[in-house]
């Protein structure tokens, strides 16, 4: 029981990362992008290439990496374009993530690549008298931490409160003197550290890189916020933590011969929670239309 306890919080923390790194974004912009999962890769491929550095440095290099890249892709690719329609803003994310993909093809190659970094984090360590591994503690550890300080940001900074003023009425805010270039920027920026510590984690539990690897964590980032109520970040946090449990569960308890449908048991409990909350489990005025 305390096996299966642990790696459903490490599931559903890395799932809630995710999800609060597409909801940041779409708070303030009404953009699910899509192209959050190529910032995973990004930080990635930084781990793979410093891996022979020192831990902390590599970490510190792919944080800088991941929310340098972040920051350049709202100032390229989304600002000139944020005042077109969502449908523009969609494609617009798309483009950016096949296009960073493609470079990852050219520079690194299509196969995927091994690592060892993270490779003490395999250890297993007893809790409970049960032997967990190590990887699986640091990841709720690291989620508990950057969800936290998250909160203090949110509440405790001027840019924080505004943001958050610019996820409930982004036009009321703009009247009130926020600045948007600032807000927007603010929320990429952050959105990027927090996917560098999913690409952390995800290299350190799976040992391997490839240009195709942020597909997977921007469905089940999308899919969690949706869960939780897309456009608010606590609904974004508590659908990652349901869908990551969900997962560990079934997989736990569904008979071997069904273990590999796992994926479409989970969808159905999505289709199943959207239509008894379509909004998702937390409702928000966000989903207003942005003028």
């Amino acid at each position: 029981m305390t096996q299966h306890v642990v790696d459903a919080l490490s599931a559903g923390s890395l799932d809630a990362l995710l999800a609060l790194g597409i909801a940041l974004v779409f708070g303030v912009m009404h953009l699910v992008n899509f192209a959050h999962g190529e910032l995973i890769m990004v930080g990635s491929y930084v781990i793979l290439s410093f891996a022979g550095l020192p831990w902390p440095i590599t970490v510190l290099l792919a944080v800088f990496s991941v929310a340098g890249t972040a920051l350049l892709m709202e100032r390229v690719a989304f600002r000139p374009v944020r005042h077109a329609s969502p449908t523009t803003m969609l494609v617009t994310s798309f483009a950016v993530s096949i296009l960073l993909q493609s470079l990852a093809v050219i520079v690194a190659g299509r196969r995927p690549k091994g690592t060892s970094f993270g490779a003490g984090l395999s250890r297993p360590v007893v809790i409970a008298g049960t032997r967990v591994a190590l990887v699986d503690i640091v990841s709720i550890a690291v989620a508990a931490v950057l969800v936290g300080l998250l909160v203090l940001f949110l509440k405790r900074t001027w840019t924080g409160v505004a943001m958050r003023g610019a996820a409930e009425d982004f036009t009321m805010a703009r009247l009130l003197g926020v600045d948007a270039n600032l807000v927007i920027a603010a929320a990429f920026i952050m959105s990027g550290v927090l996917a560098a510590a999913a690409a952390v984690l995800l290299v350190a539990q799976t040992g391997t890189v490839s240009p195709t690897m942020g597909l997977q964590p921007v469905l089940i980032g999308f899919v969690a916020t949706v869960i939780g109520g897309i456009g608010t970040l606590a609904g974004a946090a508590v659908g990652g933590f349901v869908l990551g449990v969900v997962t560990v569960v079934l997989q736990e308890a569904l008979p071997l011969s069904t273990r590999g449908y796992r994926d479409a048991f989970v969808f159905g409990f999505v289709i199943l929670v959207l239509l008894v909350r379509p909004g998702g489990l937390f409702g928000s005025r966000a989903l207003e239309e942005r003028v």
